[in-house]
């Protein structure tokens, strides 16, 4: 089996297209389709299907991704080990690319400081950081494109995916420093707010979808009741800093609010509601080698949940 026709597979699979895929690669379009062909029946199954001009993955092709990615990633780590071995025996550093992912709320709050902890453990690691929903992360997972990644949502088990890290994070209702007109009683922490006078509230929220609001606006719908958005934002660094503002209230992750909550520009609102939880967790692919690069920060990542997050 050789390299280059697992560099054109996975760069037809990545564009969907052959001539495309020719394209960037330097070849003719008919050198890329024998290339294709040779690998087929090497592996004795058909990669793709041709849809009109363009070429779409067979269920074998699919499965072939993260294993053609894998042994790119391997025969790198192998050239890489042999021209740093000395390197490597007098300094002990651990050395190659980490690409990690993450849904928003935990790329935004959480990752920055694992990260740091890690580059300062593993400064030679090359760390590759990709934020997006988590259906995107676990397609990105199986198709090797990712070592591993970081999510928040009910605990979850997901096909093919080995899960490594988990930790309880409450989910709550967050307003200014200063209270809204109307919300003066509140301000005490005993003070709670009851549902029909906080989803009058202005709310600033994440986008539809996403795990936490989808849970409340679930809960309220069993009351009869709904939260309106007077501003989507999916960034949720962004809705603090809005909320710190005075544009209205909001429901985040504890950890996001955290620090604004420790300064006082932003205040927890209490309700009869009962404490909502999501799950931090942590995926990587079951057939995949863990990296001593992985290694090191699922251990790094493992002591800050440990640290700061309770379970």
């Amino acid at each position: 089996m050789e390299f280059r026709n697992i560099i054109t597979f996975l760069k037809v699979a990545e564009l969907k297209n052959f001539s495309k895929a020719a394209e960037k690669l330097g070849y003719s379009q008919s050198a890329v389709t024998v290339q294709i062909k040779q690998l087929e029946k090497e592996l004795g199954t058909r990669l793709f299907e041709r849809v009109g001009k363009g070429a779409v993955l067979t269920e074998s092709g699919q499965d072939f991704v993260f294993h053609a990615n894998e042994i790119l990633n391997t025969a790198k780590q192998a050239v890489d080990a042999v021209r740093g071995s000395e390197k490597k025996q007098s300094e002990r550093e651990i050395t190659g690319v980490l690409r990690v992912g993450g849904v928003e709320s935990v790329s935004t709050a959480l990752l920055p400081e694992i990260l740091m902890e890690f580059h300062r453990i593993c400064p030679q690691v090359e760390i590759v950081v990709h934020t997006s929903k988590r259906d995107v992360l676990i397609e990105e997972i199986r198709g090797n494109s990712l070592d591993l990644f970081l999510t928040l949502e009910k605990k979850a088990d997901y096909p093919g995916l080995v899960r490594k890290i988990l930790h309880r994070e409450e989910i709550i209702f967050i307003r200014p420093g200063k209270p809204l007109p109307g919300m003066e009683k509140y301000v005490s922490e005993e003070g709670l707010l009851p549902l029909e006078d906080l989803v009058r509230l202005p709310f600033v929220l994440t986008e539809r979808g996403e795990s936490y609001r989808y849970e409340l606006e679930r809960i309220l719908a069993e009351r009869d009741l709904r939260v309106e958005a007077q501003l989507e934002i999916g960034n949720t660094e962004t809705i603090v800093h809005m909320v710190e503002a005075g544009f209205g209230t909001s429901f985040l992750p504890f950890f996001s609010a955290r620090h604004a909550i420790e300064k006082g520009t932003v205040r927890q609102v209490k309700t009869e509601l009962l404490p909502l939880s999501m799950w931090i967790q942590m995926y990587y692919h079951k057939n995949k080698w863990i990296t001593p690069q992985m290694e090191a920060f699922l251990a790094v990542a493992e002591k800050y949940f440990q640290q700061n997050v309770c379970e």
